[in-house]
């Protein structure tokens, strides 16, 4: 399994517009943000910071960042851009220009190809929200005067390759999945239903988004995302179909009232579990008795390895091979053993339109 660059853009920009961070430049190869106090607690891993800002109450100073996406492309155009002779630009242009998929302040990004390193802010100026007096920190203004030092706080902008793979997007995913595992969303009606007379029906659906891993020496993982109806107990097994042409909102929408639940939330729970219990039991599992095969041959192997070893005269000797033995066959088994997990990623009550 892999990402293309887009489904990786698609993904961040996503969660950057989830935690209201401020977007200062974007293009299809990257996007240059201000994190939002949200983004920046899970993202920057700066404990004593916020401590710091909790306890005093000051406004708190993020981050920046600039996120490339395909930092092949962009570093191509970058030195392209560096390269070609300078072009007069119309008066009143400003720095957020962004032509051939490469801002105008490329270069303030850095062009290195590590997958962090620093720059200066665009256009030589402070990003947004950040003053370009070194007294103005929070520091200065709590403990006076401050020798200058180095940029290399919230009035920088670090570049980071965000690539499949890279550790900053497992971050995002890692802060997407805390933050998003339990959810509470309406569907929303649009404009025409708050000037209607009558309100709208709204059916409450317990949806959980199962993994199950199927592991042995081998492995496989699924996803069975799955909801029942709290009203009439209907199970629909493909619930991300029933959600992908409904507009979503957090909020309590206008004009609108939820029916009554005939189940509570732990016997839609309960019947979510028999539902994928009885599905799971109707799969080909194959693959477990080859698995169990190939754990006998191994453990045989193992077997032979040490019977000549454990006929040792010295109890001590004999002692420690018995252990490593022992040591080794938990081993293998745990290896070979075919195994099932299911665990729920994300559940929620989805509030959706009656039909």
């Amino acid at each position: 399994m892999t990402l293309t660059p887009q489904e990786v853009r698609k993904q961040v920009m996503d969660y950057l517009e989830a935690t209201e961070c401020s977007i200062i430049e974007v293009s299809p190869l990257h996007v240059t943000v201000k994190l939002s106090p949200r983004a920046d607690r899970m993202l920057t891993d700066r404990p004593y910071y916020w401590g710091f800002v909790e306890r005093t109450g000051t406004p708190p100073e993020t981050l920046s960042f600039t996120f490339v996406f395909d930092p092949e492309k962009y570093d191509h155009l970058a030195a392209a851009a560096q390269a070609a002779p300078p072009s007069r630009q119309p008066r009143g242009a400003g720095d957020r220009t962004v032509a051939a998929g490469l801002p105008a302040g490329a270069g303030a990004a850095g062009a290195d190809t590590g997958g962090t390193t620093t720059g200066g802010p665009l256009a030589g100026a402070a990003p947004l929200g950040i003053s370009a007096d070194p007294q103005d920190s929070i520091l200065a203004r709590f403990f006076g005067f401050v020798p200058p030092l180095p940029r290399i706080g919230p009035g920088m902008i670090r570049r980071e390759d965000v690539t499949y793979g890279s550790k900053r997007l497992g971050q995002i995913w890692s802060a997407a999945r805390e933050e998003g595992k339990c959810l509470q969303l309406f569907e929303d009606p649009g404009s025409r239903q708050r000037m209607t007379l009558f309100s709208a029906a709204y059916e409450p659906w317990l949806a959980v988004c199962y993994k199950v891993e199927m592991s042995c020496d081998l492995k496989r993982e699924e996803l069975h995302f799955i909801g029942v109806s709290l009203t009439s107990g209907l199970i629909v097994p493909d619930f991300e179909a029933k959600l992908g042409s409904r507009e979503l909102t957090p909020r309590l929408p206008e004009n609108i009232h939820i029916e009554p639940s005939g189940l509570s939330l732990t016997a839609g729970a309960d019947k979510l579990e028999g539902y994928l219990t009885s599905k799971l039991a109707l799969l080909d599992y194959t693959w477990a008795e080859e698995a169990r095969e190939r754990l006998r041959l191994e453990l045989s192997i193992v077997d032979i390895y040490y019977e000549e070893l454990l006929k040792e005269q010295d109890e001590e000797k004999r002692l420690a091979i018995l252990e490593q033995y022992n040591r080794r066959r938990k081993e293998t088994a745990w290896q070979y053993e075919p195994q099932i997990a299911v665990s729920a990623v994300t559940y929620g009550l989805f509030h959706l339109r009656s039909t």
